[in-house]
């Protein structure tokens, strides 16, 4: 496969985590007692959490736009004096860092609702699949030769 066909791929595994994150947090924001999902505000019960408002913005925000965001920087690859200072990775551009960076929220995402929940429900299993997913994508050398700085 060449390099922008797996970059590509990269693209739209962040743009399906970002839209369908986009959907769940918005309906959770619109629909905080979790009556548009029929989940119950028990759920919440052993959570820092009365409603489902501040999981549903926290969602909404990192889980659905950053990856949009991500997907920008990887296609128009701005400079980001801030983007920069929080790179690790100072060969690759902030990007393809930032993606890595977001593998990881999405997994300590899936965790804390595992701890808070104290279950593990089907698609939390495929998140954490998916988050591996992402990773492999984005460690490959084609894509990690085109996000070089």
């Amino acid at each position: 496969m060449t390099a922008k066909l797996n970059r590509d791929i990269l693209i739209c595994l962040l743009a399906f985590l970002g839209l369908g994150a986009i959907g769940g947090g918005g309906i959770l924001i619109i629909s905080p007692k979790g009556k548009l999902f029929g989940m119950p505000l028990t759920m919440l019960d052993h959570t820092p959490f009365k409603d489902f408002l501040v999981p549903g913005i926290m969602l909404f925000s990192v889980i659905g736009v950053a990856p949009l965001l991500i997907i920008r920087a990887l296609i128009k690859k701005p400079t980001s004096k801030l983007a920069e200072r929080l790179n690790f990775f100072k060969d690759m551009h902030w990007a393809w860092s930032f993606t890595i960076y977001q593998v990881f929220a999405l997994i300590i995402w899936v965790q804390v609702e595992m701890m808070f929940f104290n279950s593990v429900h089907w698609l939390q299993s495929f998140y954490m699949f998916y988050a591996l997913l992402i990773l492999f994508v984005a460690l490959l050398p084609q894509v990690r030769n085109l996000c070089k700085t």
